[in-house]
């Protein structure tokens, strides 16, 4: 099982929903790095599951506790392994789980792949908790960043078929609904609360922005910074979609549409729009790096589903019990920008090795 990613910065996650803990491992971080713990614990409680009505009952404190890598708050150039408690589980809302796989879930698969001894409750290590400890070194990653002058920010782009309106010019991370604008952040939430009573759930999209990067970091090819980030932003669970700058949308532009033109501001080159999204050829150009994620709806929802039975080999209705987010997305927004900020940490410091 894979859960190990990067060159520079090599993150691994550990751990399952129901286990006693869930946790990470960072381990190529450069010894004098001050950490914020205040700062840490408020960004957790950004993704932290029941704290509102479009998420989770489940109530987690997800406090991270250290165990190694850390000299009072100062990094001491070993890895830093930390972990986050599991402390409100429910693990025989599961029991049925296993020879009944969730429609949309990954209890067919699993089963397949680990012939019935992987962990089904709460989704085990396929769990959307395992978020937690990738936020853990997010956060670390954020914090290093912004000394740096890099910012990355993000909002809910869309719930549903409602999108968010204006540009995304700053940090929504103040708000209670991370949306720019605050009236289509009120139908969002509305659609959530249609799709919880009417025992569903709802998809969305994330948009991210990372500000301040230099040109250059990035390699063609495979190590492009698309690939960076998309290999860690589709190991958050749920993503199914992701696109750089225009996207998807460039598709039906001609290139007299979609190219940026190139122009000197203050001695600077920069480009008039932005539709590659700050990446060319797999490198950075200086402008913003923009990219969006598709959120699947949860597949854990109280309708009545059709499944098999693994066990008698006969199809049989599935009604799920246990407490789910009717709608993830929300609390999937630091988890878009923690994966961001380590992407482009790994980059940063694969730079600095070049350049020695």
């Amino acid at each position: 099982m894979s859960s190990s990613i990067g060159e520079n910065l090599r993150l691994t996650i550990f751990g399952q929903s129901h286990s006693p803990a869930v946790g990470m491992t960072l381990e190529g971080v450069p010894a004098g790095e001050n950490l914020d713990f205040d700062v840490l614990a408020a960004f957790l409680r950004r993704r932290a599951p029941g704290q509102n009505a479009w998420s989770t009952a489940r109530k987690e404190a997800d406090a991270p506790e250290f165990l190694s890598g850390l000299l009072g708050n100062t990094t001491c150039g070993t890895p830093l392994t930390a972990i986050i408690r599991n402390t409100d589980t429910r693990s025989k809302d599961y029991s049925a789980l296993k020879i009944t796989p969730r429609p949309g879930h990954a209890d067919f698969t699993a089963e397949v792949k680990y012939h019935g001894f992987q962990d089904f409750a709460g989704g085990g290590h396929f769990s959307g908790r395992l978020t937690a400890p990738l936020c853990i070194a997010g956060g670390i990653c954020l914090q290093i960043l912004k000394r740096e002058g890099i910012t990355v920010i993000s909002r809910i782009a869309a719930i549903g078929d409602i999108q968010d309106e204006g540009e995304l010019l700053s940090s929504t991370a103040g708000k209670n609904f991370p949306t720019v604008s605050d009236v289509q952040g009120e139908k969002m939430r509305a659609l959530i609360a249609e799709a919880r009573a009417e025992e569903d759930s709802v998809g969305g999209v994330v948009e991210c922005a990372v500000l301040g990067l230099p040109a250059g970091l990035g390699d063609p090819m495979f190590d492009g910074m698309e690939n960076r980030i998309a290999a860690i932003v589709f190991g958050i669970p749920a993503v199914k979609g992701l696109e750089f700058g225009a996207g998807f949308a460039s598709a039906t532009l001609r290139g007299s549409e979609n190219n940026d033109a190139f122009a000197l501001r203050d001695g600077k080159i920069v480009t008039e729009t932005n539709r590659c999204g700050g990446i060319l050829g797999g490198i950075t150009n200086g402008m913003p790096l923009v990219f969006r994620a598709a959120f699947k709806p949860t597949p854990s929802i109280a309708q009545s589903q059709r499944t098999v039975n693994l066990q008698t080999m006969e199809e049989e209705n599935l009604n799920i019990v246990g407490r789910h987010d009717p709608c993830i997305v929300p609390r999937a927004v630091p988890v878009v920008e923690s994966a961001a900020a380590i992407a482009v940490y790994d980059a940063l410091l694969g730079r600095r090795k070049e350049e020695r």
